[in-house]
């Protein structure tokens, strides 16, 4: 059981981290509007919490190695993770300036990143710059391309 709630909430929180930031930036430099992004915040928290949790549901049947009861708790966890902490990205949006909102989301998800990647890395007894290093890299190479989507997207209007 304890095996299956960690899945859950490493997936949850890390892709919460990188699709809410991805989501924020890009809707952001797309169309600078608090609204926008907030609604994507809520889409991802939502949305994207149940699909995630039904792929980490339907990835342990499929392994056909788990318990019922460890399914679950995987697929719940993975929901709760995902969706409290993409709802947490929705805080600094309405209660500061979008700019500074988008660079206190940024500051808050690498942050639970790096803690999440040292805390792995501790348990499995390896380096944790190394792997700190490679999913914050990861996670700044999605929130380019986003930014970079955005900006594309608000040109093809002009």
């Amino acid at each position: 059981m304890k095996d299956s709630l960690r899945t859950g909430i490493t997936f949850g929180l890390t892709s919460a981290v990188i699709t809410t930031l991805g989501l924020m930036v890009g809707l952001h430099s797309g169309t600078h509007s608090r609204i926008v992004v907030l609604g994507g915040i809520l889409t991802i928290a939502i949305a994207d919490a149940f699909s995630d949790a039904l792929g980490i549901h339907i990835s342990e049947e499929a392994e056909n190695f788990h318990t019922v009861k460890q399914i679950w708790a995987a697929t719940v966890a993975t929901f709760l993770a995902k969706f409290l902490f993409a709802l947490t990205f929705a805080a600094p949006v309405l209660l500061l300036p979008l700019s500074t909102a988008i660079l206190v989301g940024l500051i808050w998800g690498m942050s639970i990143l790096a803690i999440l990647s040292y805390a792995m890395a501790k348990a499995q007894g390896k380096a944790p710059w190394r792997i700190i290093g490679e999913h914050i890299l990861i996670a700044l190479v999605v929130i380019g391309i986003t930014h970079l989507t955005g900006d594309w997207m608000s040109n093809l209007g002009e």
